[in-house]
């Protein structure tokens, strides 16, 4: 990726972020950046660039750290990452999904703190995926993605979008409205992107209606109120949970880490050799693209 921008980039050659006043340094008179959901893209990110920056290349399918509105009003363009990770965060959420179902966070801490066990008819029973009602909320091409991985275990797909898709991209789900969508899924898979209308959408009321021992697995920061989820497995409501993506990233909530039944995983959808790559190019084509005077060819509105 880097060796493409040739030596127009300086590189944070790093995995953990530049402390702000680092990065607002860093970001002084530049014409791209290319950011993580780590970097927080505001008024005072925008003033650090000056008025020569013309792109912000977000490394990353959601641009919540970004105000797309303030860059909007001084002619920077944002970016995103989509596509390219679809297959790899989908197969992510089901990699979740079994391991929550299956109760493998469980047993493998049980395995590693020594404790004795014994096989028995009753020990650690999971649930059986195969027939179990699927619900998908957010039906982009990550929740698509999930809904034709549902095929193999033959659980029919239900899907909540605040529009309806075209027939040919439903992919046979069938489409309810949220409420009705909650109370029909055995299995919810949180995929809709965080925006001002998502955040906390899956709150304490709105988790009572799904079915007592259903399982939820959230993909999307923000989308689920983290702490109704763990009070939900705290009541039993919930059979298990799985997380990918946390709200205050890189800290995860007590009440979460305390909860046997929830799967935590430390944002890892797009966490494959290939998906991360092929992220980083594309980043790089929106940059280029910009440069040589053309739209990127993934911009966001």
């Amino acid at each position: 990726m880097v060796d493409r921008l040739g030596g127009l980039a300086d590189v944070h050659d790093s995995e953990a972020p530049l402390p702000r006043a680092e990065l607002l340094a860093a970001v002084r008179g530049r014409v791209a950046v290319v950011t993580t959901l780590d970097e927080r893209v505001d008024e005072e990110f925008l003033d650090a660039a000056g008025p020569g920056l013309r792109i912000v290349a977000n490394h990353a399918v959601g641009t919540h750290n970004i105000d797309r509105a303030a860059c909007a009003a001084r002619g920077v363009l944002v970016s995103n990452t989509p596509g390219v990770l679809t297959g790899a965060t989908a197969d992510m959420a089901w990699a979740l999904l079994l391991a929550a179902a299956r109760r493998l966070g469980e047993g493998e801490r049980l395995l590693r703190s020594g404790a004795p066990w014994a096989w028995a008819p009753t020990f650690m029973l999971g649930v059986e995926l195969a027939g179990t009602p699927l619900g998908v909320l957010g039906m982009g091409r990550i929740g698509r993605a999930v809904a034709r991985r549902a095929a193999g275990f033959d659980m029919p797909v239900s899907y909540h979008n605040r529009t309806r898709l075209p027939a040919e991209d439903e992919q046979g789900a069938g489409w309810l409205p949220l409420d009705e969508l909650l109370a029909a899924s055995r299995v919810l898979v949180v995929t809709c992107p965080l925006t001002d209308t998502t955040r906390h959408l899956l709150d304490a009321e709105r988790i009572a209606r799904l079915p007592r021992g259903a399982i939820v697995v959230s993909m999307t920061a923000g989308v689920v109120d983290e702490a109704a989820l763990a009070a939900a497995l705290d009541s039993g409501h919930l059979f298990a949970a799985a997380v990918d993506n946390f709200e205050h990233e890189p800290a995860v909530g007590p009440a979460l880490l305390a909860q046997e039944r929830a799967v935590l995983a430390p944002h890892l959808g797009s966490a494959t050799v290939a998906a991360r790559r092929a992220m980083g190019d594309l980043a790089v084509d929106n940059v280029l693209a910009v440069l040589d005077g053309g739209p990127p060819p993934t911009r966001v509105e």
